[in-house]
């Protein structure tokens, strides 16, 4: 891909008002991919990752174009600064957030899967990694590591020297690494296991649930204190197993792209319930993470209700 994003299906572009303004506008539509996945990486948030786009936009649209001499930079620059306030914003509000807070999933498209590297930076297992950085550590990790910006660009985005840029993206390399997942798993193979799921849940078979199931599974739900959730992990794949089990008669599981890997999306009655990402090691699901916040799910609530 010539611009690594996530390509996100639901934009909104900016206006063209001639001139000057389209120069703008063609600039900001090249490296519109890049400045979503950027903000979504630091966010977590499709939404807000939009509205940091919107926030970007309006003031490249008040740059005099002349004296830019990297665009590309500029724009990138501006987003960071625009998704490190929104991201302590976010902070502050996730210190009184119900139960467990994870990422808005996003529906990527099929090359997003295909470039690897990428798919691993917007999979839901390492979102949570990066949620336990700091907003500078979270800006330049995903900058230098996923982007491959250069210190001194990385410095002019986040306001540092790149002698500090360094040192941030070395202790942010080594925190990442700490925790996240050892073991690197084909599209294919977490399909398969996939499959292998959503068939034990459709059947509602106790024993198949627990075969694919790894012994200290974990599953996360976040139902933001809107829908019914547990409050804390559950641990283990008898504890988990129960849960998928009494879920099994009402759910209709359908698959999808998300986050750049196979996923499911859960319906009951017809309606959008759940987004259900996992996270596959060995053969095994070793990690469930269960979108149930309606307002997190607006977003795939749009595409879907497009698609289908």
């Amino acid at each position: 891909m010539s611009e690594r994003g996530a390509h996100p299906t639901d934009t909104a572009e900016p206006p063209a008002r001639g001139g000057r303004t389209d120069a703008a506008t063609e600039a900001f539509l090249a490296h519109r991919n890049l400045l979503f996945t950027v903000a979504y990486e630091m966010l977590g948030s499709a939404a807000d990752a939009e509205d940091v786009l919107q926030e970007s936009w309006l003031r490249w649209a008040g740059v005099d174009l002349d004296t830019v001499l990297d665009r590309r930079a500029y724009l990138i620059r501006i987003t960071t600064r625009q998704a490190l306030k929104r991201l302590r914003t976010l902070g502050r509000r996730k210190e009184s957030y119900v139960g467990p807070w994870l990422p808005e999933p996003l529906l990527t498209t099929p090359d997003v899967a295909e470039d690897v590297e990428l798919a691993d930076s917007v999979s839901m297992a390492m979102l949570l990694v990066l949620e336990t950085l700091g907003p500078t550590e979270r800006a330049v990790f995903v900058l230098r590591e996923v982007f491959e910006l250069d210190y001194d660009e990385i410095a002019e985005a986040v306001g540092k020297s790149p002698a500090a840029v360094r040192q941030i993206a070395h202790r942010a390399r080594a925190h990442v690494a700490a925790r996240r997942p050892r073991e690197v798993v084909s599209p294919a193979e977490t399909r398969d296991a996939l499959e292998a799921f959503q068939q034990a849940v459709d059947t509602g078979e106790l024993q198949r649930l627990l075969d694919i199931l790894a012994p200290d599974v974990v599953l996360l739900t976040d139902g933001g204190g809107r829908k019914l959730a547990a409050l804390e992990p559950v641990v283990g794949a008898g504890q988990v197993a129960q849960v998928l089990h009494r879920l099994a008669p009402a759910a209709s599981l359908r698959p999808a792209q998300v986050n750049g890997h196979p996923a499911l999306i859960i319906r009951i009655g017809g309606r959008l319930d759940t987004v259900m990402a996992v996270r596959v090691e060995g053969g095994l699901i070793t990690g469930l993470y269960a979108v149930r916040n309606p307002e997190k799910l607006s977003y795939v609530q749009r595409e879907t209700t497009v698609s289908r």
